[in-house]
């Protein structure tokens, strides 16, 4: 994965507002991404919380708040029960630079249930914040993003080493800037910064609620003792080795790929709680829907101020990507939007590689769920309820979008712009 893939698969972005031209910044907001302990930082962002139904600034920064305490939410589970973290495309919810825990405590899988379900509702409530921003708020405010963090291990505290810096360093593999120097990493975040944020935490919900809508016990039980080697899981002292010989990378060592295979073959997952996988694709919908918005705020904006994602009138390379956005990567951009939203309505066909004449309804696919099961999703027999005949995109859609995005490539673009 390139290093902004990592970077923005992650989400990791604080966003602080003004609520006019002429208005301050909120006192609580500065104490918010200042702080350097968690106690410090809920102070203030329950002071923001309640000041955010009156002033667009509070709501704003109170909903980027709600958004990064809800990834350590996600971050001080994982480091309970002493995660290691999986470098897995399969896995994106725990990509997390969780620091290691010398004594994790067990976790069982109703806890591990209930980690998830904190973290989508926080993203949640994140979301419901942000979206009461006023469209014609006049955010922006300057960012270093050295200065702010969550707390990764627990301790209280928010550490140098816990800064969304040194985060997103961790996730890229220290690789943040073109020519490998460290690149300057302050951003001025304006109002459609926070559609993007919005977006994100939409995008984030999706997974998770995806994950919450079926019973993956069988393949918690089987397999994600690769994940928390320490935890009291059920096969951990028949299948996890001594300490000496665990490697750091889930394809490092014979018995983590032994374990990946089963984590593959294990995810045949029974539908529980159907409101939740149709519930994904309205996320997704929105998330679709707060993109446009983005952009078209982006491409409204006539100042050049240290963009996090500059429109095409916006000149220069972004200083932590190395990438220029032109006017053809925008068009290209909004229509993959139209290409997924036909998809996610069923108006468009998802393609099979083995099947012709049909192609998998994703409306139906989210709205009638029946047991996921990803072998058989993939080899065919999984999404036979969901074929059926009518428009079906075919390679030179999606070819036609990904050549607009150039050597960048399309999933790099596409992840950076949400």
């Amino acid at each position: 994965m390139t290093r902004i893939a990592s970077l923005l698969a992650s989400a990791f972005i604080l966003l602080v507002p003004l609520s006019s031209a002429s208005a301050a910044m909120p006192e609580a907001a500065t104490a918010l991404f200042e702080a350097k302990t968690v106690a410090a930082r809920e102070a203030a962002l329950s002071t923001l919380e309640a000041a955010a139904p009156k002033d667009p600034a509070s709501a704003y920064a109170a909903g980027a708040g709600e958004f990064f305490t809800a990834l350590e939410l996600l971050a001080s589970g994982l480091h309970r029960h002493g995660f290691e973290s999986p470098q897995s495309f399969m896995l994106p919810l725990m990509q997390l630079p969780v620091p290691p825990n010398p004594k994790p405590e067990p976790l069982t899988y109703e806890e591990f249930r209930a980690i998830l379900v904190a973290f989508r509702d926080r993203l949640g409530k994140s979301a419901t914040t942000l979206g009461s921003v006023p469209a014609d708020a006049d955010i922006g405010m300057v960012i270093d993003l050295t200065h702010v963090g969550i707390d990764l291990n627990e301790d209280g505290t928010i550490a140098p080493d816990e800064s969304m810096a040194a985060i997103m360093a961790a996730l890229s593999h220290g690789a943040m800037a073109p020519d490998g120097a460290a690149p300057a990493l302050t951003f001025r975040f304006d109002r459609a910064d926070g559609y993007w944020l919005q977006g994100y935490a939409e995008f984030l919900m999706a997974q998770a609620d995806f994950w919450l809508a079926h019973d993956f016990r069988s393949t918690f039980d089987g397999s994600f003792h690769m994940l928390f080697p320490r935890a009291k899981l059920p096969l951990q002292d028949i299948l996890v080795p001594p300490p000496s010989e665990m490697g750091s990378s889930i394809f490092s060592s014979e018995w983590r790929i032994a374990d990946f295979i089963s984590m593959v073959h294990m995810i045949n997952w029974p539908v529980i709680e159907p409101e939740r996988r149709k519930a994904a694709r309205q996320e997704l919908l929105e998330m679709i829907r707060l993109s446009r918005e983005d952009w078209k705020a982006i491409r409204a904006e006539t100042d050049n101020d240290r963009e996090w994602l500059p429109g095409p009138q916006q000149k220069g390379e972004n200083p932590l990507t190395g990438l220029e956005v032109g006017a053809e990567q925008v068009q290209a951009w909004l229509a993959a939007l139209t290409m997924a939203e036909d998809l996610l309505e069923g108006r468009a066909l998802l393609p099979h590689f083995r099947i012709t004449g049909k192609g998998i309804n994703m409306k139906r696919f989210f709205d009638e769920p029946k047991p996921f099961d990803l072998v058989l999703s993939i080899t065919g027999p999984g999404i036979a309820p969901y074929l059926e005949t009518g428009k079906i995109l075919t390679s030179e859609d999606f070819d036609q979008i990904q050549r607009q995005f150039g050597g960048g490539g399309f999933l790099t673009f596409a992840l950076w712009f949400n």
